[in-house]
């Protein structure tokens, strides 16, 4: 029978996050902020790492042509990001400019990313088009020529043709009726006179 030290010993979890940071960081900021972390009872905290400049942090859309610094810690207690970010922002450093990201989350992320960019460049590498034919080489001369040359604008395929039968009498519409030229008010109805009236 397990004893209770072994029960809790197996049933111990632990809390595994990926801290970044977005640009510059204030002098002696890093080793001010794993002291703070402490407070989470650290187990492990790797180095440092720093990302070249690049144009577009998609963690941090904000700050582009930037640089990016992150680290990867486990506590025995868990914290949540405005934890982090309130500590940052007490030791000097923009609460815009961090993150705390949980890291099984990340690193699934990234291998999607990964993966679907080393598909796509299968895609676009692999691809193998058939040769023009004739009429494919033809249409691009055409269209590299002047615009005003096309077939299309000179209406070279234009045809003409009669239709069998003859042609067909134009409809007669409202305008082909005989009009009344008389004016409505005139004719027997006379406007009346009118007197002004004695004073």
């Amino acid at each position: 029978m397990k004893t209770l030290v072994e029960y809790l010993t197996e049933s111990k979890r632990t809390y595994d996050y990926r801290i970044k940071i977005a640009g510059d960081m204030p002098d002696g900021f890093m080793k001010a902020f794993k002291e703070k972390l402490e407070q989470f009872d650290v187990i492990s905290m790797s180095d440092s790492k720093k990302t070249p400049v690049q144009k577009n942090l998609p963690d941090f859309p904000k700050f582009p042509n930037e640089s990016m610094t992150f680290c990867d810690v486990t506590f025995n207690y868990p914290a949540t990001p405005p934890q982090i970010t309130q500590i940052a922002q007490l030791l000097g450093l923009d609460p815009n400019r961090i993150i705390m990201v949980d890291k099984k989350y990340d690193d699934s992320v990234k291998q999607e990313i990964d993966k679907q960019n080393t598909e796509n460049k299968k895609v676009l590498t692999d691809t193998d088009y058939p040769a023009p034919d004739k009429q494919q080489r033809d249409l691009k001369k055409e269209y590299a020529a002047d615009p005003k040359e096309h077939a299309v604008v000179k209406n070279a395929d234009k045809s003409s043709f009669t239709v069998a039968g003859g042609k067909t009498p134009r409809a007669v519409t409202t305008d082909d009726f005989p009009t009344n030229n008389k004016s409505p008010i005139g004719g027997k109805n006379k406007k009346p006179t009118v007197h002004s009236a004695a004073r």
